[in-house]
């Protein structure tokens, strides 16, 4: 029987494996705590004849030894795509990467097919595996992924119909050596397209644009303003077009906030290009709901409203939270990326009240503030959300019109399994503590 090592055991690793069994492998699944051990893996490596990475993991002596033995390593991205090849899977692929905005054009995406009648589902770094989705639905229209730089890193074969970068901004530089490492393995997304495939390209974004030449598809251009006589998508008036064709109203748009209304650009392009009406766009967009740990308002203390954007894992998604409210108190902080804090720091000068910190990195962003001279009355290191709810249940006055607002600007995994578990432990200390008030 064939043999293959899968690396890690997430989300993307078991989907891997589910789908090399049912092919007719037998998989060594590397994982140390639910699996055998690297060294173990590494003895074993003469065996096999591929090797799956899962996104998550590092590159360590076992993928560098299996590389060394020329044995082929890919990612599941990659596995899932070839199977679809090997089958005849005929569904078409929309794959959506970026720093900011992934998840919700991802989902609206899926969405707004749904609601024009394709059968369609998504997938990546978003819900299931590929790899899943793919051995489980095999007469789909439409699969929509969502995917991170570390899900592009090993593509091979990989091709989209449409792909999108949505925009780059600095991330990731405790995985990547320099951030430009970080935007080409972005614009992988784009490897093995031909004219007859279709990118949309934000102009507005100056890395993207610097970028173009690694695209050969059809091109389609985007940005919230009109800077190319040919472009496709832009917003003018407070009016979304498409080439000359009005859309919709800006104000209308359920989902509410700058980025958002970026994101609503590929959402119509990936529409027009799918021959959707704008009158079924409008109609979508005009009443789709926000998504749980994004710009989610849900919890009411009297006057002050908590909003939950855990999915804020960037100094640039944070940055367009934090203008989308006016003089918000903050709660941010977790796992050091290695960014430069410089920019975290000058718009919580500028725009926030007060800031809570936590996790692993609150001493270095309180550096950071007290070095541009923000107020130190407004810095609180709590290190935990417990400790923030505490000290929030003593300084807010519910009869003040206030806006808290959890957007960490970093990962979670020093103190939570993953941005999900830190929105809804968030949200569960809110409504316990503040309840009462009610």
């Amino acid at each position: 029987m064939k043999k293959a090592m899968v690396f890690g055991g997430g989300v993307s690793g078991n989907g891997a494996k589910k789908l090399l069994e049912n092919i007719g492998y037998e998989v060594i699944l590397v994982d140390d705590k639910i699996g055998v051990s690297s060294s173990e893996g590494i003895k074993l490596l003469p065996e096999i004849e591929i090797f799956i990475k899962s996104p998550g993991t590092p590159y360590s002596e076992l993928v560098k030894d299996a590389k060394k033995m020329g044995i082929e390593v890919i990612d599941e991205v990659e596995l899932a795509y070839r199977y679809m090849k090997d089958f005849g899977i005929k569904s078409k692929i929309i794959a959506i990467t970026g720093t900011n905005g992934k998840t919700t054009t991802t989902t609206k995406i899926k969405e707004l097919l749904d609601y024009a009648g394709f059968r369609v589902k998504y997938a990546g770094n978003i819900g299931t595996s590929f790899a899943e989705l793919v051995l489980e639905n095999k007469t789909l229209d439409y699969i929509v992924l969502e995917l991170s730089s570390y899900q592009l890193e090993n593509v091979k074969e990989f091709k989209a119909d449409v792909a999108i970068v949505i925009n780059l901004a600095p991330d990731h530089l405790d995985r990547y050596e320099k951030v430009e490492d970080y935007y080409d393995a972005k614009f992988n997304i784009a490897n093995n397209q031909g004219k007859e495939d279709n990118f949309i390209l934000n102009i507005g974004c100056a890395e993207s644009v610097l970028r173009k030449d690694k695209i050969n598809a059809e091109l389609y251009k985007v940005s919230l303003n009109l800077l190319d006589e040919f472009q496709d998508a832009y917003v003018k008036s407070g009016k979304l077009f498409f080439r000359d064709e009005y859309i919709l109203d800006a104000s209308n748009l359920s989902l509410k906030g700058r980025h958002n209304l970026e994101n609503t650009l590929f959402i119509v392009t990936v529409g027009k290009i799918l021959g959707i009406s704008a009158d079924v766009m409008r109609e979508f967009l005009y009443h789709t709901g926000s998504l749980e740990h994004r710009m989610e308002k849900f919890f009411d203390y009297g006057e002050v409203i908590f909003i939950n954007d855990s999915k804020g894992t960037n100094v640039e998604s944070t940055r367009f939270a934090i203008e989308a409210y006016d003089n918000p108190i903050l709660i941010c902080g977790g796992v050091d990326k290695k960014l430069d804090l410089a920019p975290l720091a000058s718009i919580i000068k500028e725009k926030v009240k007060s800031v809570y910190l936590i996790g692993q990195i609150a001493p270095l962003i309180e550096k950071e503030l007290l070095k541009i001279d923000y107020p130190s009355s407004s810095i609180y290191n709590c290190g935990k959300l417990e400790e923030v709810v505490k000290l929030l249940k003593k300084n807010l006055n519910k009869d003040l019109k206030e806006v808290v607002l959890l957007s960490p600007a970093t990962a979670s995994f020093d103190q939570f399994k993953n941005y999900e578990e830190r929105g809804k432990i968030f949200k569960k200390l809110i409504v316990e503590n503040f309840t009462e008030g009610e």
